[in-house]
């Protein structure tokens, strides 16, 4: 009886001390994210105003006279201490004021919305492709290490992580657009289907169903599916490598020894009990390369005239667009951070230890 009532205490203890703990935890984790924000602006603050470019002549031009180049220096705020001046990006960029970029004369924060679905739509494909066959892949390498199998992933792997992408993405234009005409070619559309599908999520593929434009869906899918297939490759071959790895030494576990022994098939070994096991790691690397294709794959989109975002801090980078530039920068290192506490969330749903 004593037992039971000191379990019972101790389980109120417990439950009453939780909520301070969670509201601790979860004031650390604000903390950093709010930490690693101001060290991500602080750095494109910093490079905003070492590089090389004069943003005043970039708005007035390099005839502005004196009086207009020193009006628009003091309208930019460039004559305020440097701590004033973080404090006012701070302020701007808390508000999604990212300047107005001098190459589209309209809000950077509009053109990253007009741009970002694209690369959204291009990145989700292509790590969707990158994780059921590279997940599989490498599984499969594993088991088999040493075999033809094994090699064989290994070398597809090796020659899609080393190839460059500029290169297999002319030879597949060339061999798939230009010579079989299997897909379409550069551009998220054909002419043809322009301005017909009302804007709503900005990915082109939804925003036909969603219009019950069926044809310019299957239009958008063939100019999609190459760069896409390419990504998805590259990302094939990263995530495969990776989990390789991971069930290589899940593998050499006694819990694997084990579950062998107690007679379980070789199928609830590897992809229950072993692969169950890899999965906060490799939560980690697919949620890093989401992050990389997300950050603008700069070479894909320029070689498909895929307008999203790489290809718009490229050509604003190319033209001393800088609030274009280091708008986008900022924009990208948000999606980093945030795939960073999404893959954190999901480590404590697929693994109760991690809570």
């Amino acid at each position: 009886m004593t037992s039971v009532v000191e379990e019972t205490e101790m389980e109120r203890r417990t439950s009453g001390s939780s909520f301070p703990r969670l509201l601790k935890r979860f004031g650390a984790s604000f903390f950093s994210i709010a930490l690693t924000m101001v060290g991500l602006l602080a750095v494109t603050f910093i490079i905003g105003r070492v590089m090389p470019i004069d943003p005043v002549l970039a708005v007035v031009g390099d005839k502005a006279s004196n009086e207009v180049y020193q009006a628009a220096y003091k309208a930019m705020g460039l004559d305020k201490p440097l701590l004033t001046q973080f404090a006012i990006y701070l302020r701007d960029v808390a508000t999604g004021n990212f300047g107005v970029s001098t190459l589209t004369a309209r809000p950077v924060s509009e053109d990253i919305i007009r741009v970002f679905p694209a690369t959204l739509e291009l990145a989700t494909i292509a790590t969707f492709l990158g994780v059921i066959f590279g997940v599989p892949a490498g599984v499969v390498a594993a088991v088999n290490k040493g075999r033809w199998i094994d090699q064989l992933i290994r070398l597809i792997g090796l020659f899609g992580y080393s190839m460059p992408v500029f290169w297999l993405g002319l030879m597949g234009l060339l061999i798939f657009y230009g010579k079989l005409d299997w897909v379409a070619g550069p551009g998220r559309l054909d002419v043809f289907y322009d301005d017909i599908v009302p804007t709503i999520t900005g990915l082109i593929t939804v925003d036909a169903l969603i219009a019950g434009e069926t044809d310019i869906f299957f239009n958008a899918l063939s100019h999609l599916v190459l760069p896409a297939s390419l990504l998805g490759y590259y990302s094939l071959a990263y995530i495969s490598r990776m989990t390789r790895s991971f069930m290589l030494e899940q593998l050499s576990q006694e819990y694997i020894t084990t579950a062998r022994v107690k007679g379980l098939s070789e199928f609830t070994v590897i992809w229950r009990h072993g692969l169950r096991n890899v999965m906060v790691p490799l939560i980690t690397v697919i949620a890093l390369a989401y992050a990389g294709l997300l950050e603008g794959s700069v070479l894909t989109e320029s070689i498909f005239a895929w307008p999203g975002i790489g290809q718009y801090i490229t050509n604003a980078l190319f033209n001393a667009d800088m609030a274009a530039v280091l708008g986008g920068t900022v924009v990208i290192g948000i999606v980093f951070v945030g795939l960073n506490l999404l893959s954190d969330i999901l480590y404590k749903i697929v693994d109760p230890r991690a809570r």
